[in-house]
């Protein structure tokens, strides 16, 4: 569908999930979507200026992106909600970028009801009061299955890509299958682009040991899927020969979620309450990991983020009876790459030394 109004729309940069947003903005809802520029150094420092001292990282990275937007020409801001301070970012993030003088309208998804169907009519009736109905519902399906196919493809290139025997064709057809993504204007484009990308990734060589050493990352939901925030944690691991195994995307907690009350029987000796947006699932992951005899985890967070502070000693626990490594990492806007490479250096040495024992 081609843009009918002249809104001009956009969401922070999060992961690789900005293709399925703008594909959604254009195709289902009919308005313009401004991408925001990648994460860079700048956006951290934009965020950092004009954000409170004590507020989790993401939110910094967030605010500089909006930032970011806005100066690419966006004048219609999209924000999420959340279960944890997330929820009372939204407002904030607004007041501060008035306050900076800009203007444009924000859309904070915290002021809808979410668990109702009639809330989400309004929403897209806000930002395209002249949308098909029928045409929007099938292409915000395609956009859907965009997200699903990104989820498959980068679990399968992150469990794959540090035995790629070729020394980078692996990469290059991860990279080959974002660009179709990004560029997909049609749900021919986005299946055409995923079915590519399936026949590439099986058709390359890998060289692959029999028992790979094996690695589950867990951690906040933000920082533990965007590879800027978490300085591409899970490509430097891989390319020390490691196989990454993170359960946590936007496909398992929202889409095909199977279920906060399974999830909770499974660990309800480890904990009985819920303690966080993604708590649940990072302590039944951990397990899951665990009894099936993983090398080692990596527990991923913000500075300040305070559910994953509250998982970290159920990963102690959890640490302790299956006798399994954890590296506990925080992130900040200090964190440096020679720092994050030290601590992972160490890590790779003791658990393939402890594989080579055991």
């Amino acid at each position: 569908m081609a843009a009918v109004n002249g809104r001009k729309i956009s969401f922070p940069r999060y992961a690789e999930y900005n293709c399925a947003l703008k594909y959604i903005a254009e195709q289902a809802l009919g308005v313009k979507y401004v991408m925001p520029p990648a994460l860079t150094k700048r956006t951290m420092e934009l965020g950092t200026k004009h954000s409170p001292d004590f507020v989790c990282t993401p939110f910094k990275t967030v605010l500089g992106s909006m930032i970011e937007a806005l100066e690419a020409g966006a004048d219609t801001l999209l924000m999420t909600h959340g279960l944890c301070r997330l929820g009372y970012y939204g407002e904030l993030s607004e007041q501060i970028l008035k306050d900076l003088g800009y203007q444009f309208e924000f859309i904070n998804l915290s002021e809808y009801d979410m668990s109702k169907k009639k809330e989400y009519l309004r929403i897209v009736r806000r930002l395209n009061p002249k949308v098909n109905p029928a045409q929007f519902l099938g292409e915000f399906m395609e956009g859907l299955r965009m997200v699903e196919y990104l989820d498959e493809i980068t679990g399968e290139y992150y469990r794959n890509c540090g035995f790629d025997a070729t020394g980078g064709k692996y990469r290059q057809a991860y990279q080959n299958f974002l660009t179709a993504m990004y560029t997909a204007r049609s749900r021919t484009d986005v299946e055409e682009g995923y079915r590519t990308a399936k026949t590439a990734l099986s058709a390359i060589p890998l060289d692959k040991p029999q028992r790979p050493l094996r690695v589950g990352v867990v951690g906040e939901f933000y920082t533990v899927m965007d590879a800027f925030s978490n300085l591409e944690l899970e490509q430097r691991l891989a390319d020390m020969g490691v196989e990454i195994h993170r359960w946590m995307n936007v496909t398992n907690q929202f889409l095909r979620y199977n279920g906060q009350k399974n999830m909770r029987v499974k660990i309800r000796d480890l904990c009985a309450y819920e303690m966080g947006p993604t708590a649940t699932a990072n302590i039944w992951w951990a397990r899951e990991c665990a009894e099936r005899g993983f090398d080692g985890l990596v527990h991923i967070k913000s500075a300040g983020c305070t559910p994953e502070i509250d998982v970290m000693p159920v990963l102690q626990n959890i640490s302790a009876d299956y006798k399994i490594p954890v590296l506990y990492l925080t992130y900040d806007v200090q964190t440096s790459d020679v720092g994050l490479m030290t601590r992972l250096e160490a890590f790779y040495d003791m658990i393939e030394m402890r594989k080579k024992v055991l």
